[in-house]
């Protein structure tokens, strides 16, 4: 599978944005996806998570609860990452994922967001 991210660049503290992540090649709608963040010099961490349609529900990480939402589409194969009243701390690179921690097996190119304060 081949995952493209999209979306990203600089918003003003309090701005928002939507990233997309767009899989192609071998895909499957049972599959968990997660966004992740990595800021320079600190390790990657997940944002958010979500299964398939009637299995695991969404999930966060604490910093981002209330502020994103993480939704797919799987007749686009499209994996969306709604972020709101963003803050300066969010700066990072983007990156979608095909499974959670080590069962990572795919990773997007990520797309980085600057926010400006």
């Amino acid at each position: 599978v081949h995952l493209v991210e999209s979306g990203g660049g600089l918003v003003q503290a309090g701005g928002s944005l939507r990233l997309s992540c767009t899989a192609s090649g071998i895909t499957s709608t049972t599959n968990v996806m997660g966004w992740y963040r990595q800021a320079p010099g600190e390790q990657r961490e997940l944002v958010a998570s979500i299964g398939s349609p009637g299995g695991l529900g969404a999930d966060y990480g604490e910093a981002v609860k209330g502020r994103f939402t993480i939704s797919r589409d799987n007749a686009k194969n499209t994996l969306y990452l709604q972020m709101n009243s963003l803050k300066p701390e969010d700066t990072a690179r983007y990156f979608c994922a095909r499974g959670l921690g080590g069962a990572v097996d795919a990773w997007g190119q990520g797309t980085l967001i600057t926010v400006s304060s």
